[in-house]
Order: C-alpha cells, then structure tokens, then sequence
C-alpha cells in the first residue's frame, strides 16, 4: 500500500524511495519541482527515483540537472557514477567517482563504485587498493569483500579471492551475488563444491542467466551430461542473444552426438539476421564441424547485408583455406587485416594464407609486429620458424633443433606398481571413464575422437595423481637439459618455478588422428601414450599413429615434416609448445589413449 503525504516534502520522497516505492517519490519530486524549478535536492532524488523504476534515460537527465544546481556536491557525483555504472557507460563512470572524490575525498560510496568500475574494466589490480582501504575503516562490509574477491580473481590469486568470497557470504548469507560469484570462481578452478554455492544462489533468488550457465559449466566438469545440456538450454532461454550460451549448448550437444545441434542458435539467428555476432557463430560453429559450403553461403550473406567486417571476413578466410581455396582466403584475409579490429586474429589468418601461398617474406611484418606484442605467444614463434625455414635461415634450427628439444622420456613405473603396463593399465581404467562424450570438441585438433573437458590437473584420482607426479619429474629433469641463449624462448623455463597449466586426454578411435597444430597456452607441452595399438605403431615406413613435428596448419612449399616419434605406451614426449605437431592416423580398431599437458614458467 502507497503511503501518501498532504504536503509535498522532499522527506517524504526520501521515505517513499528508500520503501521501495519509487513512482510515488517520483510524484512528490515532481510537485516540488512545479513550484521550485531550481530545487536541486528535488532534481536529485527525482533522477534516483526514476532511475529506480528503469527510467535510465530520464534518471540520468535529472542526476545530471541537479549538478548543474549545485556542482559540488560529492554524493551527488557518486549517485551519478552508480547510475553510469548500471548503464555500462564505465569510463564516464569512473570519471563521476573521481569527481566525487574530489569532492568529498575518501567517501566510501564513490570509493567503493570506483573500484567496482576498475572491475567492470578488468583493472583488479587498481581495484585492490580501495576495496583494502575500505575494509581497513570497517571490516565488515560485505560488499566491499565481495568486490575485493572479483578484483583479486582477475589478478588470478584464487586462493585470496575464495577467501573473500566466503567472508563476504558470512557477512550476508542471502546474497545470491555473492553466493554466485563464489560458485563461479569453484567452477573455474573445476571443485566439485562449485554446484552447491550455485543453488544456493538459485535458492535465494538469483535464478538468472549467470547461474545457469555456469551450472552447465559445473555440471560439463562432474560429467553429468544431461545436467549439462539443460542448464545450458536454461541459459539460452533466458539470454537467447547471449553467443556465449549459444556456443555452449551448441557445442556440448554436438560432443554428445546431436545433429541438429545447433537447432537453438539457428532458431535465433533467423528472428534476427541483423545480429552479427549470432550469424558470425552459426557460421564457426558449421565450419568447424565440416559444414564449409554452410559457413561460406552464411558469411556471405552476412558481408552482403551488414558491410565489411574483420571478423566475418577473418572467419570466412579460415573457411576458404579449409576448401582449399588460397587465392580467395588470401582476399579475404587481406580485407580483414585492413579493417580495424582489437585482437591480432585476422593478422593471424592473413600469415597463415601467405605461408600456404608460399610467400613467407610478405608474412615477416605482421609476425615481427605481433613478437613484438607478445614474445612468447606460441602462434607467433611457430609461424617465425616457419618463414625462417622457407628461407632458410639459422633462426629455424634455433628454435627448432628437434634434436635438443624434444626429449622422449621412457617413465618408470611410479611407486606401488610393478611395471609401466600395469599403470598403464589402471590408468586406462580411469580415463575411459572421463571419456564420455561422443565426438571431439568442435573447435580443437582431434578428429575422429574424444577429448576430456575437465582438466585432468584438478581430478582427485590417485591414479591420475601418481601420473602427474612422474610428469613433473620429467619436466625437471627437461629443464635442467636446456642449454640454450638467455633471449632463447625456452631461457624463461630454466630458471625459477613452473606450473602445468592444462592437462587432458585424447581417445582416438578407428582413422583418429591430431591435425597439425601448436599449444597456445604453455611454453613446453607433453604427450604420453597410455594404450596404443601395438600393430600399427611398429612399421618405421607407414608410421601409423606416430608423432610428427614441423609441418603447419596448412600445407606450404617445402614445409614438409621434419621429425618423428614413434609411440609406446608409457612413453612421455616433451617439446617447446610452439613446434608444429600432429599425429598420422591409426588404422586398428584399437583405441589409442593419451594425456597432454602444457607447462609454463611460475610459481
């Protein structure tokens, strides 16, 4: 029920306001301001009440009116940051809570928003400072830990933000944010505890977007599939424009074996076929599951309709190397590296299309450009090898002496087995079970295959463990063997720590194999051989299933491979992460069972 007031009073409004009841404070702000236009107090809490009832637009114009009135005031630079903050306009945010500041230095509120901002921003690290100085006034804020564990999150301390997290919700037990947030972060780190703080959320009302799709996330890490993909379908249902949902239904419902898999985005993308990054995704989604002429009619239609775009032609370019098709990739390519664009991905692409056309010295540029950006960005040390191997130039051997760099390791068994075969043995057991889709990911190497999605370095299993265990030995024992220049990519890995950071299983089936690729997240990467068939490996001059280095993506002049492992089960192959690698198909219909892993310099 709506209280009412015989006289208009701007406590009145406030009143209404903090009850909940924003248009009836709207109505008395507004009466006021009938009788006294320049009352900036009234101008005010008419913004917050209009902005209140979703009335952005209009709450903002009245935010801003009032500063015009009555510019120094501090909270009213505040209210106005938390307004431009809901509306995404960030930088204008964050210049409001400077303001603010200015104003009114050290206020909590505007600190507080001003961090929240550098969070919305990315800028966790500028974040930290005014979330600490706000807990060193009162350490029971809730909120403020909670932005305090978003902003250590993005500085990947996951231990301190778990630690924030928690103390947030034991300051506020009901808050589905934070519960969320925290249930977020578990599900990155792959813990299993991630579901619960999911649904609690959910139970305490944040049955939104956010949880259902990281819920299919926690789910897709349990192996429980079919939870997976009605989270997932949740998500899409509440956000049906949201291309993140889309590509995770899409893409679990092909692993599973769908072939309509991608049903729900098509649906979308035909009630709106001015949506570009939808139509963009329908288009990588049926090229990287081999539909090419469906990917290149779409892009088409989508250049056609929409104008040029660095995306779009980038994907199209990929599609038209796929079909072979150099001289059209090449246009493509060259139209998007022309076009502007915030990430390296269609420079990538054009390389990749004048490496395959055999001209490495036109690639030079944009490789030296993007070296440059990112030293050790395995895209960009594969593809510099490369052009220094077709112009035959010492920088090839140097990073590619297959000869010093890629060490076999034939493991031991580790402690408690008596031989390699029987922890091979027990190993296969249990990664069979993580294998449970029925196809490879769609936007990964592996063909005629699986993959597993969690990553094996958070499963608890000992065997699994044990596994890793003698891994880690191997690496100290690569890395006490690199003799190498201390500008040499691989000098970062000599000195100080390491850390795995992904590790994951390939089941290969009949015809399986890896198409030619590097590893974009490690600085040295791994394959060990679990189980393979024992018939194809053995014959040197067909090399079924063998290892092979040095060939690219895409076939280029002269570019042929130039080193071979042959498998064994038990056998841990180590080398840098950007060398070229692939595998030659099997022909038995025995399986052939792998873990790899990537390794990178850190504690």
């Amino acid at each position: 029920m709506t209280e009412t007031f015989d006289v208009p009073t701007l406590e009145g409004a406030t009143t209404l306001l903090q009850r909940g009841q924003p248009l009836a404070s709207a109505a008395i702000c507004g009466a006021i301001l009938a009788r006294e236009p320049r009352n900036a107090i009234a101008a005010h809490l008419l913004g917050l009440a209009l902005k209140d009832t979703g009335d952005w637009d209009q709450g903002e114009h009245w935010l801003r009116f009032s500063l015009t009135l009555e510019p120094q005031r501090g909270e009213f630079h505040a209210n106005l940051g938390n307004l431009l903050r809901k509306r995404r306009k960030l930088m204008d945010a964050e210049s409001a809570y400077r303001e603010a500041l200015r104003r009114l230095p050290g206020f909590p509120p505007a600190l507080l928003g001003l961090a929240q901002t550098w969070v919305d921003l990315g800028r966790g690290a500028e974040a930290e400072a005014p979330c600490r100085a706000l807990l060193g006034r009162d350490a029971n804020d809730a909120e403020t830990w909670e932005t305090l564990a978003l902003a250590l999150t993005q500085q990947r301390r996951t231990a301190e933000a778990e630690h924030a997290h928690r103390r947030a919700i034991a300051l506020n037990p009901g808050s589905a944010v934070a519960h969320h947030n925290l249930g977020e972060l578990l599900v990155r780190l792959e813990r299993p505890e991630a579901v619960a703080s999911l649904e609690r959320a959910r139970s305490l009302g944040g049955d939104g977007y956010e949880v259902a799709y990281n819920l299919g996330r926690a789910a897709v890490n349990a192996g429980d599939l079919e939870r997976a993909e009605r989270e997932f379908a949740r998500a899409v249902e509440l956000q049906p424009l949201n291309p993140e949902g889309q590509r995770a239904l899409a893409s679990l419902r092909f692993m599973r074996g769908d072939p309509a898999f991608v049903r729900s985005l098509s649906t979308v993308v035909r009630a709106h076929r001015d949506h570009l990054p939808l139509q963009t995704l329908l288009a990588e989604l049926l090229w990287h599951s081999g539909e090419l002429a469906g990917a290149e009619t779409l892009l088409r239609d989508v250049l056609t309709r929409n104008g040029s775009d660095a995306t779009v032609r980038s994907t199209l370019a990929r599609v038209l190397l796929d079909q072979g098709r150099l001289e059209d990739a090449e246009a493509e390519a060259l139209e998007a590296a022309s076009t502007p664009s915030d990430g390296p991905g269609a420079a990538l692409n054009l390389v990749t299309v004048l490496i395959a056309r055999g001209r490495p010295a036109e690639a030079r540029p944009f490789i030296a450009a993007q070296r440059q950006r990112d030293p050790l960005a395995a895209a960009w040390l594969a593809f510099e090898a490369t052009v220094a191997r077709m112009l035959g130039e010492d920088r090839y051997l140097e990073l590619c002496d297959y000869e010093r760099f890629v060490r076999v390791f034939d493991l031991p068994p580790p402690p408690g087995f008596g031989t390699i075969a029987e922890f091979n043995a027990a190993l296969s057991t249990v990664l069979e079970d993580r294998h449970r889709f029925k196809r490879q990911p769609l936007d990964r190497t592996v063909r005629n295959g699986t993959q597993t999605s969690r990553s094996l370095l958070s499963d608890p299993d000992p065997v699994i463990q044990a596994a890793f265990a003698s891994f880690h030995a191997a690496v100290r024992e690569y890395r006490a063997g690199l003799e190498v220049s201390p500008d040499h990519p691989l000098a970062r890995l000599r000195d100080g720590g390491v850390q795995f950071t992904g590790a994951w299983s390939v089941r290969l089936q009949r015809g399986g194999f890896e198409v030619n690729h590097y590893h974009p997240g490690g600085l040295v990467s791994a394959a060990y051989d679990v189980a393979i068939p024992e018939e194809d490996v053995r014959d040197p001059t067909l090399k079924l299933g063998w290892l092979t280095f040095g060939e690219p993506r895409y076939p280029a002049p002269g570019v042929g491979p130039a080193h071979d492992v042959e498998p064994r089960a038990g056998r841990l192959v180590l080398f840098p992460s950007y060398l070229w690698h692939g595998t030659h198909p099997i022909h038995s219909h025995v399986p052939r069972l792998s873990i790899a892993f990537d390794v990178w310099p850190g504690a």
